[in-house]
């Protein structure tokens, strides 16, 4: 037996709802002698008649029944799936997932999605701290943020935020203790504090630069974690040098509670960037949140 066409059933399913081929043909947009053949053709396929047909009606058999009764809640639930989808080029609806490092949510995504998650209650964020330079499109995200030269080539990628400037900072506290490193492979020497790269199952190195030199320094010490936050706290309390985003560090230098350390060796790194998979079709939702990263950039 060769298999029923979806649009065979849909055709059917007009005719019942509307006991006429003329106001079912109308409906779906066809002539009526068309309609009329495509539901032939689905009665030819099963073998059996589908629908009795007069002159001044049209009702359907106990087999047409059947299948209507059988296939008719499957093909409200598509179309209502179809609908849904069609809305998310239209309505900012559905959830939007974003992949960022907690430093990066923190200063460049969650202050510029405030406003339009008040004003678009159908749109949910979902807003995941991620060390690890996940493959968005593998993990499924609809939206990755990283530093520019971390975005993968093949993806569209516009900028939010300038360019970001790492530091080396420590408590004067623990600048009591021992005096800071002059040069940067005496931060070997020293209770550095760490983050781990999850894909890598790996320290961050920390890289320097001055001038035209540059160097990867790996440091090691008591305390390892993988959020910039808890780092600066650990820095805060005295347990060591930390390397963290400059302003992340810079309320806490101006008051005095932190110190630059090897201010000449700062890298500076293009700023981070909001990127995704592809324009074509993207949802009104996505490109929404695009826009609200992208509008306050420096």
């Amino acid at each position: 037996m060769t298999t029923p066409d979806l649009n065979d059933l849909v055709a059917l399913l007009a005719v019942a709802r509307e006991r006429s081929f003329t106001r079912a043909a109308a409906q779906l947009g066809v002539s009526q002698s068309s309609l009329s053949r495509t539901v032939t053709s689905l009665e030819t396929k099963l073998g059996m008649l589908l629908l009795t047909r007069t002159t001044r009606s049209v009702s359907t058999t106990e087999a047409g029944q059947r299948l209507l009764d059988s296939v008719a809640p499957k093909l409200e639930e598509i179309e209502a799936e179809l609908q849904a989808v069609a809305e998310l080029r239209e309505r900012p609806v559905g959830t939007v997932r974003i992949s960022a490092t907690d430093y990066a949510a923190n200063q460049y995504v969650w202050p510029k999605i405030q406003g339009l998650l008040r004003e678009h209650r159908e749109l949910h964020v979902e807003l995941i701290n991620d060390y690890g330079l996940s493959n968005i499109v593998a993990e499924r995200f609809d939206v990755g943020v990283r530093l520019g030269d971390q975005v993968e080539k093949d993806m569209i990628a516009v900028r939010i935020a300038p360019d970001e400037t790492l530091a080396i900072v420590a408590a004067p506290e623990y600048l009591c203790e021992r005096p800071p490193p002059a040069d940067p492979q005496e931060l070997t020497t020293h209770n550095c504090i760490n983050l781990r790269l999850p894909t890598k199952d790996t320290l961050m190195p920390w890289e320097l630069r001055k001038g035209k030199r540059r160097l990867e320094v790996k440091v090691g010490g008591q305390l390892v974690f993988n959020n910039s936050y808890q780092m600066l706290d650990a820095a805060l309390r005295g347990f060591g040098i930390a390397y963290l985003p400059k302003a992340l560090a810079e309320e806490s230098v101006q008051a005095g509670r932190l110190r630059w350390i090897l201010e000449d060796w700062f890298p500076t790194f293009t700023g981070h960037h909001a990127y995704y998979a592809t324009r074509r079709q993207s949802s009104l939702a996505v490109r929404l949140v695009i826009s609200a990263l992208r509008g306050a950039s420096a």
